[in-house]
């Protein structure tokens, strides 16, 4: 039927009031919270394969294509609709002119009321939209449709209607006035937007878009690529047409929850999901491959697909299942290289312990001691668990004669292995005859900042400047409410370029146990002067300032961690050294010249301290017949350092000598042991011992003053050792070096 001839202007009434639409409902946010069109679908409750879905179609939803009531983005009316009558580019097929369509309704659609051959599934809608650049057409399923607004190209960036774009590929649409974001729901994906924002949201994670987002005359323009790339959408453009291929399939998947699927035994759990990105029900689903018990081990290949109430499968989804064979325990074994030993005789045993099918993962033994000092039968025992918790146990019993091979004293000396302990007389310690020394000391300047140690702010924790060898020592725990990172940072005030060649460093934590950071970083110190990866050369130009060590800066303390640090630089130039606490996140370097400076509380614990680096060299022979002893850090022999603490003007003394390193140089006779022994309670250490890196730790309820740990035992010709250590932080001084003669070997 042909329009009757009318005049224009009356034409023009008629036709914006059949498309008029309540403003409370063009303008009415969702109230609260994110109001979604579609009920997700969700983790299906499994029925058995090839049986059809419990339920069907809402025969009371409407068509995907007529929704009038859908919640709107921010200041869009109706787009989508079919607007009859454009002219040029836009103008809608001959028929549709002579047949007014209704608003929200494409071009050639039915009347409503005329009956559908099923309508109660939403139409697919598949195959191919059409977008046309700098136009508002659109077409799908050849039919054409008018966009709220032409498609534009600015700045490079090709923007569409978001909401025109969603009412013809199918998915729902939303407003969260809370949040202030537009949303779009296509199946399990949500993609959130702002208006004048580069940045949207696909599934809560962050994205850039080509472009920022904006509103032009209501209308909420987006990018086309940010629907395209989240939604995976393929598209190619030809000429001034971008077309994009559409998918109605409904989507399939599943998980397996187990852990370890193990032949003949373990009852696999699937969980299947399935929805569909137009919000057509899931009416049939089918299995391949799948088992509820795999009676055999190998690799599986198990599929699930779904059909919707509109006949369209989905694409399987495929995952592979791999079944393994029932665990085979562990097999628990071990021999002894004889059955009879006497008291103090070494024990060897070597353990013979195995696992077919895996790897033991914890072995646990009972009297698997080096020697036994009792008379009469003993029994070892070994239990050996493998990765899936068997476990598999043996005994053997030897037998301990009445016969004395060595005392437990002459034992521990000659067997202790290198950085082990063992107990000794701690008072008669202090009367072993002393040596006496004298020391030199190299110029290394001690950049001393862990006061205060317990931080409770942002601030500077110490600064000065400083030229040539340097040293930092670092100790701090995190005492305010949330993360926090230590930086130091070197300025250039000089008029010329300065270097910084890094030399080494030890960095450890975090951590809640102070002892721990403060072994861990001086072993790392120690570790790294050969290390050249960790040697670094920094350029800082006239005024620049830069974050040096760089791994401690990296480092997020939460409350109530520790960070221990100890690092070595050298200088060709005066470098004002700032070390500072700010909160995790926070760049240091902007912050810098508006921090406070903190109360150290106790001056003692920080400051600057020259020659950091003590020599001490006794080249006439050690050991012989008598014990002797080397005390450092005990401020009489080996003196406090007396520095100054230039943030207050004030002098500060090093109590402890923390951050200083000896090195000892010492002659010393065949046959001697050599170990460490703390004084001041627990302590956890390390050293280098002619090079060789030996880490210690003395622990306990018991008096640890009685806790010795071997360094080195000299052989049958007279040495020269060499031991480099320094005191650790978070742990108790004074403590001395033992020297004491190795008995006779024995046989």
């Amino acid at each position: 039927m042909k329009l009757k001839s009318i005049s224009l202007a009356a034409a023009l009434l008629v036709l914006q009031s059949a498309l008029a639409v309540p403003a409370a409902l063009a303008q009415s946010p969702v109230s609260g919270s994110v109001v979604q069109e579609e009920k997700p679908q969700g983790d299906q409750v499994h029925r058995p394969a090839n049986s059809p879905a419990a339920g069907s179609a809402d025969p009371n939803e409407a068509p995907a294509d007529k929704n009038p009531a859908a919640p709107t983005a921010p200041g869009d009316s109706e787009p989508g609709r079919a607007e009859p009558g454009n002219a040029g580019e836009n103008a809608a097929d001959p028929q549709a002119e002579e047949t007014p369509q209704k608003p929200g309704e494409p071009a050639g659609s039915q009347e409503p009321g005329t009956p559908t051959d099923n309508p109660a599934v939403p139409s697919s809608g598949a195959g191919e939209l059409i977008l046309y650049m700098n136009s508002t057409r659109m077409e799908q399923d050849g039919q054409v449709y008018t966009s709220s607004q032409p498609m534009l190209v600015k700045d490079g960036v090709s923007y569409v209607s978001i909401r025109s774009l969603v009412d013809r590929v199918g998915y729902n649409i939303a407003y969260d006035s809370k949040t202030k974001e537009t949303i779009i729901k296509y199946g399990e994906d949500e993609l959130r937007f702002k208006t004048d924002s580069k940045t949207y949201r696909v599934n809560g994670k962050a994205m850039t878009m080509k472009g920022a987002s904006y509103q032009d005359n209501n209308v909420f323009m987006v990018p086309l690529t940010s629907i395209t790339q989240a939604l995976n959408i393929s598209y190619k453009v030809d000429g001034k047409k971008v077309i994009m291929q559409l998918s109605t399939k409904p989507v399939a998947s599943f998980t397996v929850l187990n852990d370890k699927i193990v032949a003949g035994e373990t009852t696999v759990i699937y969980q299947a999901k399935s929805s569909s990105p137009r919000g057509v029900q899931i009416v049939d689903e089918k299995w391949e491959g799948r088992q509820d018990i795999f009676e055999a081990a190998g690799t599986y290949t198990v599929s699930y697909s779904v059909q919707d109430a509109n006949g369209e499968w989905s694409d399987p989804y495929v995952q592979t299942i791999v079944v393994v064979n029932p665990n085979i325990p562990p097999v628990a074994q071990f021999k002894t290289d004889k059955e009879q030993y006497k008291m103090g005789e070494p024990i060897t045993i070597t353990d013979l312990s195995y696992d077919e099918d895996g790897e033991i993962v914890d072995r646990q033994w009972l009297n698997n001691y080096p020697a036994f000092f009792t008379p009469g039968p003993v029994t070892i025992q070994l239990t050996v668990t493998d990765q899936d918790g068997a476990s598999s146990t043996i005994e053997h019993t030897i037998n301990i004669t009445t016969e004395t091979l060595y005392t437990k004293d002459e034992f521990s000396k000659l067997f202790t292995p290198v950085g082990s302990n063992f107990t000794i007389n701690g008072g008669e310690a202090l009367g072993y005859e002393r040596l006496t020394y004298t020391y030199s000391t190299e110029p290394y300047t001690l950049f001393k900042d862990n006061g205060p140690e317990p931080v409770a702010s942002e601030g500077i924790l110490y600064r000065d400047t400083i030229s040539g060898l340097t040293r930092f020592m670092t100790h701090h725990v995190n005492k305010t409410d949330g993360k926090g990172n230590i930086h130091i940072i070197a300025k250039n005030n000089n008029e010329v370029p300065a270097n910084l060649e890094i030399i080494t460093s030890g960095m450890a934590g975090p951590d809640i146990y102070a002892e721990i950071t403060g072994t861990k970083s001086v072993a790392r110190y120690f570790e790294n002067y050969k290390n050249d990866s960790k040697k670094q050369t920094i350029t800082l130009a006239p005024g620049e300032s830069k974050v040096i060590f760089n791994d401690m800066s990296k480092i997020a303390l939460k409350p109530e961690e520790t960070i221990s640090f100890l690092g070595d630089l050298y200088s060709d130039s005066p470098i004002e050294y700032t070390s500072v606490f700010v909160k995790d996140g926070q760049d240091p370097l902007e912050l810098v010249d508006t921090l406070p400076i903190l109360d150290p509380i106790q001056s003692v614990m920080r400051g600057t301290f020259s020659d950091s680096t003590r020599i001490f060299e006794h080249l006439e022979t050690i050991g012989g017949n008598k014990n002797y002893r080397l005390s450092l850090t005990d401020n009489t022999a080996d003196p406090f350092q007396i520095g100054m603490d230039t943030t207050l003007g004030i002098s500060s003394v090093n109590a402890g000598n923390y951050g200083v390193i000896y090195k000892i140089k010492l002659r010393v006779a065949p046959r001697t042991l050599i170990t460490f022994n703390p004084r001041g309670g627990l302590y956890m250490g390390a050293a280098l011992v002619n090079g060789n890196l030996v880490s210690f730790s003395h622990t306990g309820k018991d008096n640890v003053s009685s806790q010795t740990s071997v360094l080195h035992r000299t052989g049958d010709s007279e040495e020269i050792v060499e031991i480099w250590t320094t005191p650790s932080a978070g742990s108790n001084l004074p403590f001395s070096i033992l020297f004491m003669p190795l008995p006779a070997i024995k046989h």
